[in-house]
């Protein structure tokens, strides 16, 4: 990964002005039942917000998939919030049809959410094992950029793989 690509995912939380700390939230699923970020506690979270309409999140779709399925039963787990007003039902039929993976959550676009501001879709955040909001990006974000970077904080935090039992 490059710098500058270290450094993108790295500003955000200085845009938002975040410290890493401890972040969850509870949203609903498309079946309507409420989940909560913390169950992920103790992996690598990729948390996407993103939207049916928005090009560039369709683009990266296929490496959020990747990623997720690579590694969910791993350290790393990638979590979809969809940011419009749409459906549960009409959703679902576009996360079957696009075959997304991974967990999908609902919201109304905010102006601010517990990870921080959404200025444009796709925003991504990662949120460490400990469950704290290390980084984010707006924009375009790629399955290689955000292993690199989990590899990277692994070293310098000193963090270790947790694998499923």
């Amino acid at each position: 990964m490059s710098t500058l690509s270290v450094y993108i995912l790295s500003v955000m939380l200085l845009l938002a002005g975040m410290q890493a700390q401890a972040v969850d939230y509870r949203l609903p699923d498309l079946d309507g039942q409420m989940q909560s970020l913390e169950q992920y506690r103790g992996k690598w979270l990729i948390v996407n917000y993103w939207a049916t309409w928005c090009t560039t999140c369709l683009k990266e779709l296929p490496d959020l998939v990747s990623l997720h399925n690579a590694n969910r039963d791993k350290d790393i787990v990638v979590v979809g919030i969809n940011f419009e007003s749409i459906s549960p039902d009409v959703l679902r039929d576009f996360v079957n049809e696009q075959e997304i993976s991974y967990p999908m959550l609902l919201t109304q676009p905010v102006p601010a959410t517990p990870l921080g501001r959404v200025f444009a879709l796709p925003t991504t955040y990662i949120i460490d094992p400990d469950g704290k909001l290390v980084a984010g990006q707006v924009g375009l974000v790629r399955r290689q950029d955000l292993e690199a970077y989990i590899s990277q904080k692994r070293l310098t935090e000193d963090y270790a793989v947790i694998t499923a039992p």
